[in-house]
């Protein structure tokens, strides 16, 4: 299979963590305003100088595949990392490094698309819509660096999910307890929105990331209306039977899937959840509110099986935690 020549970049030593190389001057991450080289020390990096790029649909849809029957989430994710098959996102992600925020003018961007993240035998996976343009797209990192990724992290924390109560940048000892995040769309789009046909580009990567780690996930929380909708062919594609009509999102929102014959996840079934994306106009407007993140999270947390509550379950006692517009639907 032919694949995409990599970009060139020297190797260089490791940037300490929440401290990008600074603009003006090459550094060891590589040019100014360039992407950060594959292998070239940035934290939590997974690829390296000879990770495959995929510059198409048709070559997304192999090296996913290769990787998935390989059974080896670290070459999905790196190749995930490197990915270059849509042109609109390629460019917009790689101006928004070189172009950068007044506030980040001296930082690094990491410039390139955005793995999958957390446990890697996940019970509950978060699926979001695509990293932030100076959010992920800065950092490396899904929901790191910008104020949607503190209001999550602070929740995931509070529900005894996240080891920190923030996620400030690659490397700065954030780690996920039994939770892994993965985005429908790995690269930061313009003004928020992909194309149709980005995401479904985009798709094969989902799809193969969820079936490598499908038999230890029992819930899946989709942050958003895009999320939800993308939930249901990466679930479709593990062998899932999706219900038709598909259920329509909504905070709070719960959908119940058996889990197809062979699989082993926990319970025979996977538990949907609808949560109300934690952006800055669902959060300064109160659609979404920290307590209703921690009710969502909570819920995941308990159905899924994970160790003790987290500070937001102890405040509240041993009391359930309503979800505001719960409702469960089985399939």
């Amino acid at each position: 299979m032919t694949v995409a020549p990599r970009r060139p970049g020297p190797p260089g030593k490791p940037v300490p963590p929440g401290k990008p190389g600074s603009l003006g001057k090459p550094g060891p991450l590589g040019p100014p305003g360039k992407p950060v080289p594959p292998g070239s020390g940035w934290p939590e990096d997974p690829a390296g100088p000879g990770t495959p790029v995929a510059a198409g649909a048709a070559q997304v849809r192999a090296l996913a595949a290769e990787a998935a029957a390989a059974g080896n989430l670290r070459e999905l994710m790196a190749r995930q990392s490197v990915c270059r098959a849509c042109p609109r996102l390629v460019a917009w992600r790689e101006q928004v490094a070189a172009e950068k925020r007044a506030s980040s003018r001296t930082q690094q961007y990491w410039g390139r698309p955005v793995p999958g993240w957390g446990d890697e035998q996940a019970r509950v996976l978060i699926l979001g819509l695509a990293p932030a343009a100076h959010g992920g797209n800065r950092t490396g990192r899904i929901f790191t660096g910008d104020r949607s990724g503190d209001v999550l992290f602070a929740s995931l924390h509070r529900c005894g999910l996240a080891a920190l109560p923030t996620s400030t940048a690659a490397g700065d000892g954030q780690r996920l307890t039994g939770a892994r995040m993965v985005a429908a769309v790995r690269c930061a789009p313009p003004v928020n929105k992909p194309s149709v046909t980005e995401r479904d580009t985009c798709a094969p990567w989902l799809a193969a990331e969820f079936t490598l780690v499908a038999p230890t996930v029992g819930v899946i929380v989709c942050l958003g209306g895009f999320a939800w909708q993308a939930a249901w062919p990466m679930l479709r594609a593990a062998g899932f039977a999706v219900p038709r009509p598909r259920p329509k999102f909504g905070h709070g929102r719960e959908v119940t899937l058996p889990a197809p014959g062979g699989r082993a996840a926990p319970g025979g079934r996977v538990l949907l959840l609808g949560c109300y994306h934690p952006s800055q106009q669902n959060t300064f407007t109160g659609r979404v509110t920290p307590a209703m993140l921690d009710a969502v999270f909570e819920r995941a947390r308990r159905a899924a099986g994970i160790g003790a509550a987290g500070p937001a379950a102890a405040a509240a006692g041993a009391t359930a935690v309503p979800v505001p517009g719960a409702g469960a639907t089985p399939a």
